[in-house]
């Protein structure tokens, strides 16, 4: 009989690899998740739990699989030694299959930082301060993966690249478009992109000189051909990985229609993905929501998602989702109607906060005014989170265990 061995990786890795002992009967292998991981059956503590904790956490949601499988905490959304060494434990396993064997990798949301081996030439430091800058810098996820996967020795295809096995992949996708080489990096995906599209990356957020050295030398020599690009489609090496999406924002969203539908709202989901700078795209879909609901009776509920993008160039603290709420004070409190406006990320961490979002309403600007805060100078400084915390907005849930991207609901009395 052959062995099945799983690989895990993401927030939602627990879960997932619970699921598939349940349905396989038994498996060993690595689970590589979050250290805010947590059931989301679960009480939610009072405080965020510490790393030491989560893993007792993971044992208690699957006691056979705690025995079966290594745990790792790794860091997100930057990658930490254990990123590291959940990686490199991840490409031993996968190296020590045979042709007989079949390797299940799980993919989930913050893969690509939580499982991480820099590549030759670049070290772990290098890559959590490109991660860092692009992510300030306010890249997307399609341009902060492009150039992981040509710093890394796992991603861009490289984990199939590297078994005799059969591989097959499950993904939930926290991308918009859903493109499974983008996925956590690809890691058993062929990779289209290149050295180049990674080096003009860094041109475009910042230049050259803002990055590792180690970084910008390694891209100028795959551009040079000096090194091997990542596995490209119609690699033999990458024939025998399938990779299937199992999970993506619209499932969040039926989840959430449903809801306010069994609630009495008449519900209009949009389909397009909430994309570009959060503050921006904030006002825009307002408007084009409005515009929507327009002949729909009350009381409406209009759901969405996406991932948005923040360039930071305040001193305050936030999220993406923080940031789009505070965007839409403005232009709510000149509304005409009663609305509500939340935004919220799906893994219940928007970005290095203890909140999944926020919510704002016509009475949000006066009653920051009263707490003597202004919107518009807080959204300058990228200070969201201290607003809404001053004014009891922000909206806790707690992490999730998975990420499907982010969440609007916009309610409409």
């Amino acid at each position: 009989m052959e062995h099945v061995a799983v690989i895990a990786a993401g927030k939602a890795a627990p879960a997932m690899a619970a699921a598939a002992a349940k349905r396989l009967g038994s498996l060993s292998g690595l689970v590589v998740g979050a250290q805010l991981a947590r059931p989301v059956v679960a009480p939610m503590p009072e405080a965020p739990p510490t790393p030491e904790a989560t893993p007792t956490s993971w044992a208690e949601q699957a006691p056979p699989l705690r025995r079966a499988c290594e745990f790792i905490v790794g860091g997100h959304p930057t990658p930490n030694a254990r990123s590291e060494e959940g990686g490199r434990k991840a490409l031993a396993i996968a190296e020590s299959l045979s042709e007989d064997d079949t390797l299940l990798v799980l993919i989930s949301g913050g893969a690509s930082a939580l499982m991480a081996v820099p590549a030759d030439g670049v070290t772990l430091d290098d890559k959590r301060a490109t991660t860092d800058r692009l992510l300030r810098a306010g890249a997307d996820i399609y341009a902060l993966n492009t150039v992981r996967k040509h710093l890394s020795a796992i991603k861009g295809g490289w984990l199939a690249a590297r078994t005799r096995a059969a591989c097959i992949a499950l993904a939930i996708s926290d991308v918009v478009g859903d493109d499974l080489s983008v996925i956590a990096s690809g890691p058993t995906v062929a990779d289209a992109s290149t050295f180049q599209d990674a080096l003009d990356i860094l041109r475009r957020f910042g230049g050259e000189h803002a990055y590792p050295a180690g970084v910008v030398s390694r891209l100028h020599a795959g551009v040079h051909g000096s090194i091997a690009e990542t596995p490209k489609p119609g690699d033999a090496r990458v024939a025998n990985a399938r990779t299937r999406l199992i999970g993506s924002r619209r499932d969040a969203m039926r989840g959430a229609a449903d809801q306010a539908i069994a609630l009495g709202y008449q519900v209009i989901s949009i389909d397009d993905a909430v994309t570009g700078e959060a503050r921006t795209a904030s006002a825009s879909h307002l408007g084009a929501a409005f515009a929507r609901a327009a002949g729909i009776a009350r009381p409406a509920c209009i759901v969405s998602s996406g991932e948005t993008t923040v360039n930071v160039t305040g001193s305050g603290k936030g999220g993406r989702n923080q940031e789009f709420a505070l965007a839409a004070a403005e232009p709510l409190a000149e509304t005409a109607s009663a609305a509500v406006v939340a935004s919220v990320g799906t893994d219940g961490i928007d970005g290095p906060t203890d909140a999944a979002g926020a919510f704002v309403d016509q009475t949000t600007r006066s009653r920051a005014a009263a707490a003597g805060l202004d919107a518009q100078r807080s959204l300058s400084n990228n200070d969201a989170y201290a607003f809404f915390d001053a004014i009891g907005d922000l909206i806790r849930t707690g992490p999730t265990g998975t990420n499907v991207g982010d969440l609007q609901v916009i309610l409409l009395a």
